[in-house]
């Protein structure tokens, strides 16, 4: 029949990937975490409805795919896959139903944005701009921004700021406010000095466009939150307490807000206790504060601070080895890195952060004297010793390097706080424990910390529930924790600042608290070596602890799975 084949024989021969390759857990998550960042990638305007239907279609053929999976031949493992899967399209739906619901509230402030979405759409189109046009709709989307300036202007003459939209409504209208800048730039810069007709019709329209939305958005923080004349001053978002309910069965936490505070309350009462103790064995009596006021003294020498990063990096290493508490690669001993803290960052993270590179928060020569004394005290060597080991091993750095080195196609799949920093904060609750802490000083510095974590979880969903403001949660940390003005400040700076999500601050304590859980179960009644314990959670990756849970406990796997009563009173009890 000579060279040339029918296509249907060709088709016989070769049949096509679709057919002849069985879809694995493995495979569909790895394709959906490449499907989502291509949209991202090529959507660059989240408040374009065009990104959203893209995100959905795809979380729609996603899901297709997952509901055909059989189940009940999955190993273990992929069953987990596959709930992690269920509660990523859930959560990813959820943002969007919220997002279209903030956009709307606050399309008072942005009436405008659909204008700018079409430039968006025509950037991603591959189609080249009909520049006239084009022009005349800049001139369009200027005469739109400007009357929205206006008419808010004459509207705030007979009304208060907060009856036309409340304060956390213009944060959400800033932040579209700058989205839609950036997209005019992304649309604009690439036809820009290319293309000589573009140019002509577009640069000047689109100036005059980009000026208008500066003003604007001007405008918004001045007259609607005040952040325009005061950079510094702390605002938030608070979500409310249906968004809270919403968010912790996403988690797979089974308690109210209400619970989990006054869970953090009896933690908090524990702590106190400790905190007299201490106090007591530095010659304080039972006051406590008095006790942490001279820990805060106990602080290195300017240009000291690295040296003792790294000395106690080096003693928490060497305790989980001489104690054999978990594997330490010893690549991951050397690939860690130091960087100092801007004097900028640190107004919002005014303590270390953590990963492949700590990130030391300390004194630079630009701050005052008194913010060089505040900074020097709230990173005294026990405060640090309470940390370090938090932020690189066996904490953030461990996760991150195993994460990337075991079970990686989960890395596409959104994780969970409650894993990153629960993980942290549990290795901060058994090094207390065995006595790692072993001086007064020692146990200031990590009873600090521990109060901190309770008083995370009461502010910060007091806060979001409407029964706290930011100044009260600032007010909570220096009189009730013990901080500093401006760690204060800048831990609720830091809180409500848009960069997590509601739940991100109450995740340290209780994510920590379910996992202790877990060992109580698994380690405590000997079904698995205390070692092995730890290495088997660091090489599943990030994921509830009610899926982990589930995995290392040995019984049966099922959809959907419910979570657990993890709270049975103190871990010290």
């Amino acid at each position: 029949m000579g060279l040339l084949l029918s296509s249907a024989l060709v088709f016989a021969m070769f049949p096509s990937i679709a057919d002849t390759t069985e879809l694995t857990m493995k495979d569909l998550m790895i394709q959906y975490s490449a499907d989502q960042n291509g949209i991202a990638r090529l959507h660059v305007f989240p408040e374009a409805s065009s990104r959203m239907i893209a995100v959905e279609s795809n979380l729609n053929t996603t899901e297709q795919k997952l509901n055909s999976m059989p189940f009940a031949s999955l190993s273990r493992s992929d069953q987990s896959d596959w709930n992690l899967m269920t509660l990523e399209i859930a959560e990813r739906r959820q943002e969007i139903k919220e997002k279209r619901e903030h956009l709307k509230e606050a399309m008072i402030l942005h009436p405008f944005l659909d204008q700018v979405a079409a430039f968006h759409d025509q950037r991603i189109s591959r189609t080249l701009p009909e520049s006239e046009i084009f022009a005349k709709a800049l001139a369009e989307l200027e005469k739109a921004i400007k009357e929205t300036h206006e008419g808010l202007q004459k509207k705030l003459k007979a009304e208060s700021p907060e009856k036309v939209a409340p304060e956390h409504v213009a944060l959400r209208a800033i932040s579209s406010l700058q989205s839609s800048s950036r997209a005019l730039d992304h649309w604009y810069s690439y036809f820009a000095g290319y293309d000589p007709l573009f140019t002509w019709w577009c640069k000047k329209p689109y100036e005059n466009c980009q000026k208008a939305l500066s003003d604007y958005t001007s405008f918004i923080k001045k007259d609607f939150t005040g952040r325009d004349t005061d950079p510094n001053k702390i605002v938030g978002d608070p979500v409310g307490r249906d968004a809270l309910v919403a968010a912790l069965k996403r988690e797979m936490i089974d308690y109210t807000p209400e619970e989990l505070i006054a869970i953090a309350e009896n933690e908090m009462k524990w702590v106190d206790k400790e905190f007299k103790k201490a106090a007591k064995d530095l010659g304080y009596g039972d006051d406590w504060r008095a006790a942490l006021e001279h820990v805060k003294t106990l602080h290195e020498a300017p240009g000291q601070q690295p040296k003792l990063i790294r000395e106690l990096a080096d003693e928490a290493v060497d305790y989980l080895e001489n104690n054999d508490l978990i594997t330490v690669p010893p690549l991951a001993k050397d690939v860690w890195r130091m960087d100092m803290m801007s004097p900028e960052r640190q107004l919002v993270s005014p303590f270390f952060l953590g990963g492949d590179t700590i990130m030391i928060s300390f004194p630079t020569d630009e701050m005052t004297y008194e913010q060089k004394l505040m900074s020097m005290r709230s990173n005294n060597r026990y405060f640090a010793k309470a940390t370090v080991h938090h932020e690189l091993i066996p904490g953030h750095h461990l996760q991150f390097y195993m994460s990337s080195r075991y079970n990686t196609h989960r890395q596409g799949v959104s994780g969970t706080p409650f894993w990153v920093e629960g993980w942290a904060l549990y290795w901060e609750f058994l090094l207390y424990k065995r006595g790692f802490a072993a001086t007064p000083e020692d146990k200031i510095g990590f009873l600090f910390w521990r109060k901190h974590r309770c008083a995370r979880i009461i502010f910060s969903l007091k806060f979001h529930l409407g029964e706290m403001t930011a100044p009260e949660c600032v007010k909570m940390l220096t009189d009730v924790v013990g901080h500093e003005q401006s760690t204060a400040e800048g831990e609720v700076r830091r809180s409500f600042g848009g960069s997590y999500p509601p739940l991100y601050q109450a995740a340290y304590m209780l994510g920590a608290l379910q996992l202790w859980q877990m060992r109580r179960e698994l380690v405590d009644t000997g079904k698995i070596p205390e070692k092995d314990f730890h290495d088997r959670i660091m090489q599943m990756g990030n994921m509830p602890w009610a899926i982990v849970r589930n995995e290392l406990n040995g019984e049966p796997i099922t959809k959907n799975p419910k979570s657990w009563k993890f709270y049975n009173g103190n871990i010290e009890d």
